[in-house]
C-alpha cells in the first residue's frame, strides 16, 4: 500500500529547494560576474513572492495535502529561509562584492568616501534628498505609519538633546471655553520615527570616479540628524516589510469586475505583514524598539529576519543589467528568424501547406507578432479571436489587434485580468482594446483563462479556412526573449473546429464539451492525462515497452503523483523535466524507482510544457499551457493539444532529450529531496540551452542557403 506521505514532498519545501538551485547559480564561479549577481537578485525576488503568495494561506490555517499542520510547516519554512538568507548575504558579502572590486566596481560606505565624493554626496542630500524625504514621528497623536510593501525604511530611535527642551501643545480649556497653548519641558526618551528610502531616485547611487557607488540609505543615515533638529539619533536600523498579496474577489457578487479588481490591487500594498527584514542596526535596536515594531506590525518571532548587508537584493537586478557591464555577462545568444517563415512569403500560404513549430527564444517571437499583423492587414481575414494572459507594456500584439479592429475585422479578445501581478497592466490594455472597438471578455467566473490561443478566420477561394497559433507561453514579446517556449501553427480543420468551440465557451454560454483534438481544463484535461498514463500502465503490464517523458514548470498534483507511482510500479519508465516545484519523491524502492526528475536552471527560464507517451512505434506527443498542478487541472481554462506530424513529434522529443543530456546546468532529484548535478567524469561539458541555440542557427543556415 502506497502512503501519500511516503511519495509526496511538501510543496513549500519543494519550492524552497527550487530557489536553492537559483541561488546556486549566483555561487557558480563559472558564470560571469553580473550573471551571478542577477541570479542572486532573482533568488531574492522569488523569496519575496514566496512570502506574499505562498505563506499567507498557511498562516490562515491551511494544512498540506499530507495533513502537516500550519505550525510545523511554518517552523520548517523559517528554518530553511533563515539558512537561505544567510547564504544569500554570505554570497553577496564574501564572494560577489570582492569579485566586483577586482573588476574595479566599488560599493562604498559614507566613511570610505574621499573629500570630493563626500562633498558630492552632501550636496546631493541637501539639494535633492532633503526635499523628498518625509520623517514620520511615532507618538500618541501620530501612530506607527503603514509601511509600503517591500520598501526600505529607516527606523530611528532618538533622544532629545540636553536634559529638557520646551515643547508646546494645544489643549481645550473647559473653563474659558477656548483653546490655549501649553508649554512644558520635556526630556528623556526614547522617541521613534520612520523615514522611507525614496524609490523615485537611484537606490545604488553613482559617485564621481569610475564605477564607484554608495547605497542611498547610507547617504540618508549620514545626514539623519538634519531631519531631526534638536534630537540626538541614538540608534538606526533599516527595515523592510513584506506584505500578503493574497486577495480574493467574489466574482458572482461584484457588479463591476474591473473596478473591484483595481480596488484590490490598490489594497495589495496594505496587506497583512508576513515578514520583516532588519539590517544595519547601529548599536542594535533596543528591546523597547523591537517590541514597538513587532506590536505595531503584528509580527511573531518567526517572521523577523535580521541580516548583514543591504536590504532588498532585488535592487541589484537593474544594476547587473547596466550596459557598461556587458563584458561581465554572458555573450547574448541572438535569436534567429523562424526558418519556416521566410519574409517574402505569406505565413498563411506556408501554414496551409504544413504545420510549423517554433522554439523561443532561440527563434524570434517576431513570427507570432507577424501572424497577427498579417491577419490585421489581410483583406481576406474576417475575424481574429485571441486569449491574452500576460502581455508586455508596449505590446505589438495589442497594436496589431487594434489595427485589425480599425480595419473592420471582427476582433474578440479574452483578456485575463486576474493574472497575478499583471492585473493593472491587463486592465489598462482592456480599456485600450475596448476604445478601438475590440470585443473584450474578462474571463469566466471562478476560473482563470490561461490557455494560449489565436484563431484567424480567413475567406479563401475554396471556402472559409481557420488558422491557429497555439502555444505553451504567453503573447508577451518581452518575456519571449527570456523564457523557453514552444509555439505551433496549423490550419488543420479538426483543430479549427475545436478552437471555435473553445472561444464560444469562453465568450458565450456554450456548454459543448465534445472536443476532437483538444483536452480542456477544467472539464477534460485531468481525465485525459490520467487516461494516457493508464494506457502506458496497460502496455507495461502486457510486457510491451512503455514510457512517459514530460517537461513542465511545476508538478504538485496529488492524483498525478499517485498515477505516476502506479506507472513506476508497473514498469513504465518515467523521465520528467520539472524546472520548479516537484512534489513527487523519486527513488523509493518498489514505488517510484522507475522515475527520474531533472531540473534545468540556466540563462533562460524553462517554460515549455511538452508531454510524450509511448515508445517510438505508438508515440503520442502533446503541447499544453498547463502544468501538473491542481490550479491548472481544476481551476483554470487550459488546453492540451496533440502534435501529429511525425517530424514535429521527433523535434519535440529531441528537445527533451537534449535537456536530459545536460551535464552543466541540469540537476537530478535525489531520494532525500535535494538536487545534485550529474557526474561528468570522462564526459565533455554539454549545456542544453547552448545546444538548442546551436541547432537553431544551423536550421536557419540550411533554410536560407542559396537565397
Amino acid at each position: 500500500m502506497m502512503e501519500l506521505e511516503q511519495v509526496y514532498i511538501n510543496r513549500e519545501q519543494s519550492w524552497l529547494e527550487f530557489n536553492e538551485r537559483v541561488l546556486e547559480e549566483s555561487q557558480d564561479k563559472t558564470n560571469p560576474l553580473m550573471e551571478r549577481l542577477k541570479f542572486l537578485a532573482i533568488s531574492a525576488s522569488n523569496l519575496d513572492e514566496f512570502y506574499m503568495v505562498r505563506v499567507p494561506p498557511i498562516l490562515h490555517g491551511e494544512r498540506d495535502v499530507t495533513g502537516q499542520t500550519p505550525a510545523s510547516q511554518l517552523a520548517a519554512i523559517n528554518k530553511r529561509v533563515t539558512a537561505m538568507m544567510a547564504k544569500q548575504y554570505n554570497t553577496f558579502n564574501r564572494s560577489l562584492l570582492p569579485a566586483m572590486e577586482k573588476e574595479g566596481i566599488n560599493l562604498l560606505t559614507y566613511q570610505q568616501l574621499d573629500k570630493k565624493q563626500r562633498a558630492y554626496v552632501d550636496t546631493y542630500f541637501h539639494e535633492v534628498l532633503y526635499q523628498i524625504l518625509t520623517p514620520m514621528a511615532i507618538d500618541q497623536s501620530r501612530p506607527f505609519p503603514t509601511l509600503n510593501n517591500r520598501t526600505v525604511n529607516l527606523f530611528i530611535e532618538l533622544e532629545i538633546d540636553g536634559d529638557a527642551v520646551p515643547v508646546r501643545s494645544v489643549e481645550w480649556d473647559d473653563e474659558d471655553g477656548r483653546w490655549r497653548i501649553v508649554e512644558e519641558r520635556q526630556g528623556g526618551g526614547p522617541h521613534y520615527a520612520v523615514v522611507q528610502v525614496p524609490t523615485v531616485v537611484p537606490r545604488i547611487f553613482p559617485l564621481p570616479g569610475f564605477h564607484r557607488y554608495i547605497m542611498l540609505e547610507e547617504i540618508i543615515m549620514a545626514h539623519i540628524e538634519r531631519l531631526f533638529l534638536g534630537y540626538e539619533v541614538t540608534r538606526t536600523a533599516l527595515i523592510r516589510v513584506t506584505r500578503s498579496s493574497d486577495f480574493t474577489i467574489d466574482e458572482e457578487e461584484t457588479d463591476d469586475l474591473l473596478l473591484e479588481l483595481a480596488r484590490s490591487i490598490r489594497d495589495r500594498r496594505w496587506g497583512d505583514p508576513v515578514r520583516i527584514e532588519i539590517a544595519n542596526a547601529k548599536k542594535g535596536l533596543s528591546m523597547a524598539a523591537k517590541q514597538l515594531l513587532t506590536k505595531a506590525l503584528g509580527l511573531t518571532p518567526e517572521k523577523i529576519f535580521e541580516i548583514n548587508g543591504p536590504l532588498d537584493l532585488t535592487a541589484w537586478m537593474y544594476f547587473a543589467s547596466d550596459p557598461e557591464f556587458a563584458h561581465l555577462r554572458n555573450t547574448p545568444l541572438l535569436a534567429k528568424p523562424a526558418p519556416d517563415f521566410p519574409a517574402d512569403k505569406s505565413m498563411f500560404e506556408i501554414i496551409r501547406k504544413r504545420d510549423v513549430l517554433v522554439h523561443h527564444p532561440y527563434m524570434s517571437f517576431d513570427c507570432v507578432v507577424r501572424f497577427v499583423q498579417e491577419a490585421a492587414e489581410d483583406s481576406r481575414v474576417l475575424a481574429i479571436k485571441q486569449t491574452l494572459y500576460r502581455v508586455s507594456g508596449q505590446s505589438p500584439i495589442i497594436a496589431a489587434l487594434v489595427k485589425a479592429a480599425e480595419n473592420g475585422k471582427q476582433v474578440t479578445v479574452l483578456l485575463e485580468i486576474k493574472a497575478r501581478f499583471d492585473e493593472e497592466n491587463n486592465i489598462n490594455w482592456a480599456r485600450v482594446l475596448e476604445r478601438a472597438g475590440v470585443h473584450v471578455v474578462y474571463g469566466l467566473i471562478g476560473l482563470k483563462t490561461h490557455c494560449k490561443a489565436c484563431l484567424v478566420v480567413r475567406r479563401e477561394d475554396d471556402g472559409i479556412r481557420r488558422y491557429m497559433h497555439l502555444s505553451t507561453g504567453n503573447y508577451n514579446d518581452s518575456t519571449a526573449k527570456l523564457y523557453t517556449d514552444t509555439g505551433f501553427f496549423t490550419c488543420r480543420e479538426t483543430f479549427g473546429q475545436d478552437a471555435s468551440v473553445l472561444f464560444n465557451v469562453l465568450t458565450g454560454f456554450s456548454k459543448t464539451m465534445e472536443w476532437q483534438k483538444f483536452a480542456v481544463a477544467p472539464a477534460t484535461l485531468r481525465s485525459a492525462f490520467l487516461r494516457l498514463i493508464d494506457d502506458e500502465i496497460s502496455h507495461a503490464q502486457n510486457g510491451s515497452p512503455a514510457e512517459i517523458t514530460a517537461k513542465m514548470n511545476s508538478f504538485t498534483d496529488v492524483e498525478m503523483v499517485q498515477a505516476l507511482c502506479r506507472a513506476s510500479q508497473a514498469g513504465v519508465k518515467v523521465n520528467l523535466l520539472v524546472r520548479g516545484m516537484c512534489c513527487l519523491q523519486t527513488g523509493i524502492a518498489g514505488v517510484s524507482d522507475n522515475i527520474t526528475v531533472s531540473s534545468v536552471v540556466d540563462r533562460y527560464l524553462e517554460h515549455s510544457r511538452i508531454y510524450a507517451f509511448g515508445s517510438q512505434e505508438r508515440r503520442r506527443v502533446f503541447l499544453s499551457s498547463a502544468d501538473w498542478m491542481p490550479r491548472n487541472l481544476d481551476r483554470r481554462v487550459e488546453v492540451l493539444f496533440p502534435i501529429e506530424d511525425p517530424i514535429l513529434q521527433d523535434e519535440l522529443i529531441t528537445q527533451m532529450e537534449i535537456s536530459l543530456a545536460d551535464n552543466v546546468k541540469r540537476r537530478e532529484l535525489q531520494p532525500d529531496g535535494t538536487y545534485r548535478k550529474p557526474g561528468r567524469r570522462g564526459k565533455s561539458a554539454f549545456q542544453s540551452q547552448l545546444e538548442h541555440h546551436r541547432r537553431t542557427v544551423e536550421q536557419y543556415k540550411l533554410a536560407t542557403e542559396g537565397e
